[in-house]
């Protein structure tokens, strides 16, 4: 895919949402860590579920080990591998806590630090939290950086490698949002709406639908 089509990629991505957002419901680096933490093989969905009882009882590292790792578990055992990851909130409240003031640490190596959190979702705290430049790469982002030609890898790590390089930096911040929306409701794994994607004509992927795309073509690039 040449540098033309991505960038009018993103410029139609960013005319049909100026404003993109973590479907994640939060009002704090703390309270989106904890909850990207336990989206792992789960439903923003579920999380939130979740999230809207616990957090006004338990918002803080310190609530939250106050809380316990019993009543922790009542709130989250409807999110998938919740007694792992009760048991992983309650560690890294603790290293917060006792090693960063009880503050989300703003690097990539102090979040990879902390039990449960690996390259994804240090990399969706520094960009939705603090605003750093970074691209986490979920299943949605990996099949459709393959499958569109934007950024094609075989593993999650190249992929996001390659969106760093061919992403134009104006839209690095909320590209990630992006297509993370795009891939989760347009261009699903199965039956992708390809009459519903407004980056059909961009799209290099080979056996999307032609039979049912009604949208005007764009101007070729």
């Amino acid at each position: 895919m040449n540098a033309a089509k991505r960038r009018e990629i993103f410029l139609r991505l960013q005319a049909a949402n100026p404003h993109p957002k973590t479907e994640l419901e939060y009002h704090s680096p703390f309270e989106l860590l904890i909850a990207v933490m336990l989206s792992a093989q789960a439903t923003d969905i579920s999380v939130n579920s979740a999230t809207r009882q616990l957090y006004p009882v338990a918002n803080t590292p310190e609530a939250i080990l106050e809380l316990g790792e019993e009543k922790l578990t009542e709130y989250i055992q409807r999110i998938g591998l919740y007694k792992t990851k009760a048991k992983h909130v309650m560690q890294t409240c603790r290293i917060l806590l006792e090693q960063h003031n009880s503050s989300v640490p703003q690097t990539r190596e102090a979040l990879e630090a902390l039990p449960g959190v690996g390259r994804k979702t240090a990399n969706v705290i520094l960009n939705t939290a603090f605003g750093q430049p970074t691209i986490a790469v979920d299943t949605h982002l990996f099949r459709l950086g393959n499958r569109i030609g934007l950024a094609k890898g075989k593993t999650v790590l190249e992929v996001e490698q390659k969106l760093l390089k061919v992403i134009p930096q104006e839209f690095m911040l909320n590209a990630h949002h992006w297509l993370i929306l795009h891939g989760r409701y347009i261009c699903r794994a199965r039956s992708p709406k390809c009459a519903e994607c407004i980056i059909y004509d961009l799209c290099e992927y080979k056996n999307k639908d032609n039979k049912s795309f009604s949208h005007p073509v764009f101007p070729s690039l």
